[in-house]
C-alpha cells in the first residue's frame, strides 16, 4: 500500500508561481516513478510531468520551462515547481506513482489562477 499526500495548491495571479508538494508513505522503497498529472473542469486527466523508473523526468508541451519537478528521496516527497502560471493551468493536481502494476492517487490539490 502507498499512501500521497498533496499539499501547496491555493490561488495565485496569472504570471504568479505556486510550489506542489507530493509526501508519499508506505511500501514506497520500490517506488521510481513518481509524477503529477492534473484534471481541469470538464476535462480528461493529463500528465504534467513524472519522474521515469529511470530518473529521467518528462514534462507535457504545456508546461515545458514553466514547471519543475524534482524529489527529495530523505523526505519521499516530489515537488512542482510552477512559473508563469496561466489561467490554463487552473485545474485539480494529482499525484501518481505506479507499483507493482498498481496505479495510486492522491486527493489532488486544486490550483486556481485569475487572469
Amino acid at each position: 500500500q502507498v499512501q500521497l499526500v498533496e499539499s501547496g495548491g491555493g490561488l495565485v495571479q496569472a504570471g504568479g508561481s505556486l510550489r506542489l508538494s507530493c509526501a508519499a508513505s508506505g511500501s514506497i522503497f520500490s517506488i521510481r516513478a513518481m509524477g503529477w498529472y492534473r484534471q481541469a473542469p470538464g476535462k480528461q486527466r493529463e500528465l504534467v510531468a513524472a519522474f521515469t523508473s529511470g530518473g529521467s523526468a518528462n514534462y507535457a508541451d504545456s508546461v515545458k520551462g514553466r514547471f519543475t519537478i524534482s524529489r527529495d528521496n530523505a523526505k519521499n516527497t516530489v515537488y512542482l515547481q510552477m512559473n508563469s502560471l496561466k489561467p490554463e493551468d487552473t485545474a485539480v493536481y494529482y499525484c501518481h506513482t505506479a507499483l507493482y502494476g498498481i496505479n495510486y492517487w492522491g486527493k489532488g490539490t486544486l490550483v486556481t489562477v485569475s487572469s
